[in-house]
């Protein structure tokens, strides 16, 4: 939902995976979730985007019928009960869990046989994406001989060996280094370029603004924008940065009124107009562009819009406090 428009936002015209109407929970006296309204389309990459305690893991549990909505409806997998379509789930959660003592391939294949797949076959297919995704050489090893990183692989692929039409990842880049995000980053756009339906949280918005088709942005429970990735940036006009050989004129007139001078060059927002009339009184004007480029906002500055300082504050400090 759109809180600005009062419209209810969609990405395109494709079916929905997933679609919640509503939905409210509570824990005691405390309102985690508050209303919230999503419209997913099969295919897409979609972020829940929000700074930690904010209610996304809520949010997807609710979508995954791991726990109810005190109110509100949801449809998964054109499923009114998540629970009905589980085998066509997967789902990583933030606390990431291992047996120690399993050997990779084998816990793999235990992740799968929860989804309905044959040990023996859940073996091939975790032996075969282990080779696949760079781990070949430690199929036999037990988890607790793997580094945190390698561990994490081994839940991941273990998340996806049954394959799922849906999978829902919740913090799924916190405390990997760049590398092991970037791998994951592929992977994910892997698994949309298949048709899979993709679903994470996150607090970073660098993650979201790089991979993500959609996002909910969910603050205080609630979701204030849900809709396109470029639908939100759009939100601020973007702005022109300006720099002249001479400093006055005739042509300073034609500035548009919340221009500003930063060092050597004027700064405003595109002009409803465009920027071509004001090109030409530059030009007319003898002003002498030296320089003139055009930046449109980005996800950062379009939260903070949505989202307001205090919550992007809290985004900021997550992600310097989280563990390399």
């Amino acid at each position: 939902m759109d809180m600005a428009t009062g419209e209810f936002q969609t990405i395109d015209t494709r079916p929905l995976a997933v679609e919640a109407r509503g939905l409210v929970k509570r824990f005691d006296q405390t309102l985690a979730v508050d209303g919230v309204d999503l419209a997913i389309p099969e295919g897409s990459i979609y972020g829940v985007l929000g700074p930690n305690g904010a209610g996304k893991t809520t949010t997807l549990r609710m979508l995954l019928g791991i726990i109810d909505p005190d109110s509100g409806t949801r449809r998964v997998l054109g499923a009114e009960n998540p629970q009905d379509v589980a085998r066509l789930i997967g789902y990583l959660p933030e606390e990431r869990g291992l047996y120690p003592s399993m050997k990779s391939y084998e816990a793999i294949a235990f992740m799968g046989a929860l989804r309905g797949v044959p040990l023996a076959e859940g073996r091939a297919r975790g032996k075969a994406l282990m080779e696949e995704h760079g781990l070949g050489h430690a199929i036999d090893r037990q988890i607790r001989q793997l580094s945190k990183g390698m561990a994490q692989t081994v839940q991941l692929l273990g998340t996806l060996v049954h394959e799922p039409r849906l999978v829902v990842f919740d913090e799924p880049f916190s405390g990997l280094d760049a590398i092991n995000q970037g791998k994951l980053e592929v992977l994910i756009r892997g698994l949309a370029d298949r048709g899979t339906t993709v679903i994470f949280s996150t607090h970073v918005i660098a993650h979201a603004e790089r991979m993500c088709e959609g996002i909910a942005i969910i603050a205080g429970g609630r979701v204030p924008y849900a809709g396109s990735v470029e639908t939100a940036r759009d939100r601020i006009p973007a702005q022109v940065r300006l720099e002249t050989r001479r400093r006055d004129g005739a042509w300073r007139a034609a500035l548009p009124e919340d221009t500003r001078q930063v060092g050597d060059f004027w700064s405003f927002a595109l002009p409803e107009s465009g920027v071509e009339p004001l090109l030409k009184a530059l030009i007319e004007g003898e002003a002498g562009v030296l320089s003139l480029s055009i930046e449109r906002a980005g996800l950062h500055d379009a939260f903070v819009a949505i989202a307001g300082e205090a919550a992007a504050a809290d985004m900021a400090v997550t992600e310097v406090g989280e563990p390399a």
